[in-house]
C-alpha cells in the first residue's frame, strides 16, 4: 500500500493540464445542440404536428398515435444525422442514479436489408427488467415487467461516450401493476397538482392566470481530487468518503480558497463539462471555489422545476465523465472529509404564472404585494405544517454526517426571511394593513466616491438556514449534494398545494358565508397564518446551541439521524397529505420508506466493512512492523549502553502503539459481530436505528486510534494517502 501511495503521488507530480478544445463560437451558437428542443421540432415537423407537440408539452394534451408516429419519424431523422447509432429510454429509478438500456436504430426488413427504424411504440414505452431495482416489496424479484413511459415535457437528447452518440427520451418508470418505482413520476403529479391549486388563488388578482409552474435553479457542490490518490483510498472508493484520516494542518481555516483563483487543471475540466452542458440544454452560468480546499461549484439558471431535476440528474454524470479525461474524480458524497466543509445541493425555488409573473418577488402597488404576501405566508405556514416532512426529504446516511456542521443547516427545520420582512410581518400583523409599497430603492453608500452606490436586497442570506427567502425565492439548502432533488422538490410541491386549497377554502367561506370582501377575507386568512406559523421563523445562528434549546421550546423538532427522521412516513397526516391528493398511494409511500432504510442500512455496511479491511489488514500490518523497528532501535540502544530521554521517549511510543493497535483490533471484532446481531433483525426501522447507534459508535473509537498511529508511523511506511495528500490540487 505504501508503495501505492507514492506511485499515486508520482503520477499527480507528473499531471499536466489537459488541452481543452478551444472555440471561438459564443455560448449561444451551440447552446441545445444537441437536444432535440423547439428549433429541432421546428425543422422536422410539420406546422400542425409542431402545435399539437407545443401543446402536449405546455398544457399537458394527450399524444395521440398519429403525433406519436410522426415525432419518432423526426426525432429518428435527426439522432442519426447528428451521427447517433441508437437509443435509449432514460429513467430515475429509486437508486438515485439514472438508467438506460441502448436498443440499436438498426433493423433488417422481410428481405435481409438493412435499414434504421425507430417506431412510435419504441418511443412511447420500452420494457426494462423491474426486478433489478428497488420496489420496497411492490414486486416480487420473480415479478419483472415494468414499463418506461415517454415524457413528453423534458426533450430528448443526443449523449456521446467512448465516440458513440446515443438518443435519450426522458421517460418516467412504473411497475407492472401501475406503481411509480421512480423519481419523475411524483414530481411530475406535484407540478400538476400545485398548478391547479395556485390559479384560481392567483385569479383572487388576475383573472388572466390560466397556469402556474415551478422554477428551480439548483447549485451544485463538489469536491475534486486526483483520479490516481482517489484509486489509492478503497474507503473513498467504496464508501465516497474517507473512515481515516488526521485533518491536515491547513484545511479551510484560512478561507483563502474561497472564490479564489481556479486551479489551471479544474478550469480545464470546468470549461470542458460546461461546453458539454450547454450543448445539452444545461444552462450553466457559475463557476467558482468554494469554502473547503479542492471544493468547487456550479450553478445553472432557472428552468421548469421538471426539467432542472433531469438536467441536474444529468449532470452529474456528465462531470463524472469529464472529469476522468482530466484526470480528475468527482466527488458527490456530502461529507467526503471530515472536518472541512461538506457539499449541498442549494435548489432556489419559486413559483410563476403564465403572464410572467414571480409569485415571489415582491411588486409595486399594494394589490401586487397583496399577491406576493399570499405566497410568501403561504409558503412559510406549508413549512410550519409540515417540517418533519421536509426533513424526512434530506435524510441520508451521507447527508446525516453533514447537517449542522461546517456551514451546513442544522437538522432543525426552520425558515429565515430577514429583517425587513420580519419586521413587515410584524407590522402585517398588528395593522392588518398591506405593506411593502415600493418606493424608492435602498442603497448603500459607502463614502468612496469612486465607487458607485450598491443596490440592498430586501433580505440578507443566512448560511446556517435550512429554508431562506432570498428576494424572489426561497432556497432550500439542505438537499445533499448527491440527491435526486426530486424527492425534496416533490414534498414540497405537494405541501404548497395543500396549503393554498386550504387557504383558498377559507377565504372563499368568509366570502361565501360572511359576505366579506375579498381583499379583507384574504388577509383576515393571511393573519391567522403569519400568528400560527411564527415558531418556525428564525434570524439567528443556526449553529448555536442556543438555537437547538430554543427550537426545542419551540415544538420544533432537532432529528439527527436518518432512520428516526424517516418515521414522518408513517405518520397518518403524511399519508394523508399525499394519499388524497394521489402523489402516492399508501403501498408506494411504505415502499420508499422501506428503499431509504435499506439505503442506510447498506452504506453504513460498506463503509463498517471497509474499515475494519482496512485497519486489520492494511493499517495495523503496518503499525506492527514500524513497532518492530522501534523495539529493535530501543534494544540496540540498551546494548550499547546508551539509555537516555529518548530511549525512554521510544518505549513509551511503543507502549501507545500497542494501545491502539489492541484497541483496533477489539472494536473491529466487536463491530463484526454487532454487525452480525443486526442483520438478524426482521424489521427495517429497527435494523437501521441499530446500525445508527450500535455498529456506529465503534466509528470514531476506531478512527481515533487509526488517526493516532498515522501520526506515529513513519511517513514513508505509512499504506493510505493522507488528507493533506489528497486536498492537494494544483
Amino acid at each position: 500500500m505504501a508503495k501505492l501511495r507514492f506511485k499515486a503521488l508520482e503520477l499527480v507530480s507528473q499531471r499536466t493540464v489537459t488541452e481543452v478544445s478551444s472555440t471561438s463560437q459564443k455560448i449561444s451558437d451551440y447552446y441545445g445542440e444537441n437536444v432535440f428542443g423547439l428549433d429541432a421540432m421546428r425543422s422536422t415537423l410539420s406546422s400542425d404536428y409542431f402545435k399539437k407537440l407545443r401543446r402536449a408539452i405546455d398544457a399537458g394534451e394527450k399524444v395521440d398515435r398519429n403525433l406519436a408516429d410522426t415525432v419518432a419519424a423526426a426525432m429518428k431523422a435527426w439522432a442519426v444525422d447528428k451521427g447517433a447509432t441508437h437509443y435509449t429510454h432514460w429513467f430515475q429509478p429509486l437508486t438515485g442514479a439514472t438508467a438506460e438500456k441502448h436498443d440499436s436504430f438498426f433493423d433488417l426488413t422481410s428481405d435481409g436489408k438493412a435499414i434504421e427504424s425507430f417506431k412510435a411504440s419504441a418511443l412511447v414505452q420500452q420494457e426494462p427488467d423491474a426486478s433489478s431495482f428497488p420496489s420496497g416489496g411492490i414486486r416480487n424479484t420473480f415479478e419483472a415487467r415494468g414499463y418506461t413511459a415517454w415524457d413528453p415535457s423534458s426533450p430528448a437528447f443526443i449523449l456521446e461516450s467512448g465516440g458513440s452518440k446515443t438518443l435519450c427520451i426522458p421517460t418516467i418508470f412504473v411497475s407492472y401493476t401501475g406503481e411509480a418505482l421512480d423519481y419523475k413520476t411524483p414530481l411530475l403529479k406535484s407540478l400538476n397538482l400545485l398548478n391547479e391549486a395556485a390559479v384560481p388563488v392567483c385569479q383572487y388578482f388576475d383573472k388572466d392566470v390560466s397556469r402556474v409552474g415551478v422554477t428551480l435553479g439548483i447549485e451544485q457542490e463538489y469536491f475534486l481530487v486526483d483520479r490516481a490518490l482517489y484509486d489509492a483510498r478503497p474507503d473513498l472508493a467504496i464508501s465516497g468518503r474517507t473512515v481515516f484520516g488526521h485533518s491536515p494542518a491547513k484545511g479551510q481555516q484560512l478561507e483563502d480558497h474561497y472564490f479564489g483563483s481556479i486551479p489551471s487543471r479544474v478550469h480545464a475540466f470546468m470549461v470542458d463539462f460546461e461546453t458539454a452542458a450547454h450543448k445539452l440544454g444545461i444552462p450553466l452560468r457559475t463557476r467558482h471555489n468554494e469554502v473547503a480546499p479542492s471544493q468547487f461549484e456550479c450553478a445553472p439558471t432557472f428552468e421548469d422545476a421538471s426539467l432542472a431535476a433531469d438536467h441536474n440528474q444529468l449532470l452529474m454524470d456528465i462531470m463524472d465523465k469529464v472529469a476522468e479525461l482530466h484526470g480528475f474524480k468527482v466527488l458527490l458524497h456530502e461529507k467526503p472529509f471530515k472536518g472541512i466543509n461538506g457539499s449541498g445541493k442549494h435548489n432556489n425555488w419559486a413559483m410563476s404564472t403564465n403572464t410572467g409573473v414571480n409569485l415571489l418577488s415582491p411588486g409595486k402597488k399594494p394589490k401586487e404585494n397583496l399577491q406576493f404576501l399570499t405566497f410568501f405566508i403561504n409558503t412559510i405556514q406549508a413549512v410550519y405544517k409540515n417540517a418533519d416532512l421536509l426533513r424526512a426529504t434530506i435524510a441520508s446516511a451521507s447527508n446525516d454526517h453533514r447537517l449542522g456542521a461546517n456551514e451546513a443547516p442544522p437538522a432543525i427545520m426552520s425558515v429565515f426571511i430577514g429583517q425587513q420582512l420580519t419586521e413587515l410581518l410584524d407590522e402585517f400583523e398588528r395593522t392588518e394593513k398591506v405593506p411593502m409599497e415600493k418606493g424608492d430603492n435602498m442603497y448603500m453608500k459607502l463614502g468612496i466616491d469612486k465607487i458607485p452606490e450598491i443596490l440592498l436586497d430586501n433580505t440578507d442570506r443566512n448560511r446556517t438556514s435550512p429554508f431562506a427567502f432570498t428576494g424572489n425565492k426561497f432556497e432550500f439548502r439542505a438537499v445533499g449534494s448527491s440527491a435526486n432533488v426530486s424527492a425534496p422538490m416533490t414534498a414540497l410541491n405537494t405541501m404548497m398545494a395543500n396549503q393554498l386549497i386550504e387557504f383558498r377554502t377559507k377565504v372563499d367561506q368568509l366570502i361565501d358565508g360572511q359576505g366579506m370582501k375579498k381583499e379583507i377575507a384574504i388577509i383576515q386568512v393571511l393573519r391567522e397564518y403569519v400568528v400560527e406559523s411564527k415558531n418556525i421563523r428564525f434570524e439567528g445562528n443556526g449553529y448555536s446551541e442556543e438555537w437547538a434549546q430554543e427550537a426545542e421550546r419551540r415544538g420544533l423538532s432537532n432529528v439527527k439521524s436518518t432512520p428516526r427522521a424517516l418515521d414522518v412516513y408513517h405518520r397518518q397526516d403524511v399519508k394523508d397529505l399525499f394519499t388524497k391528493h394521489g402523489i402516492f398511494t399508501e403501498v408506494e409511500l411504505n415502499a420508499r420508506h422501506e428503499i431509504l432504510l435499506e439505503e442506510y442500512i447498506k452504506k453504513i455496511q460498506i463503509e463498517s466493512r471497509v474499515m475494519g479491511d482496512l485497519a486489520m489488514n492494511h493499517v495495523i500490518p503496518t503499525a506492527v512492523a514500524y513497532q518492530n523497528k522501534l523495539i529493535n532501535n530501543y534494544k540496540g540502544l540498551k546494548e550499547l549502553g546508551l539509555e537516555d530521554d529518548y530511549s525512554d521517549t521510544m518505549l513509551e511510543s511503543i507502549k501507545k502503539m500497542s494501545g491502539y493497535i489492541s484497541t483496533i483490533q477489539k472494536n473491529v471484532v466487536a463491530m463484526i459481530g454487532q454487525r452480525k446481531v443486526a442483520n438478524k433483525i426482521e424489521d427495517s426501522r429497527e435494523r437501521a436505528i441499530f446500525y445508527c447507534e450500535e455498529i456506529y459508535s465503534y466509528f470514531d473509537t476506531i478512527r481515533h486510534s487509526v488517526d493516532k498511529l498515522e501520526l506515529m508511523v513513519d511517513d514513508e511506511d505509512w499504506p493510505l494517502v493522507k488528507y493533506r495528500e489528497l486536498l492537494f490540487l494544483r
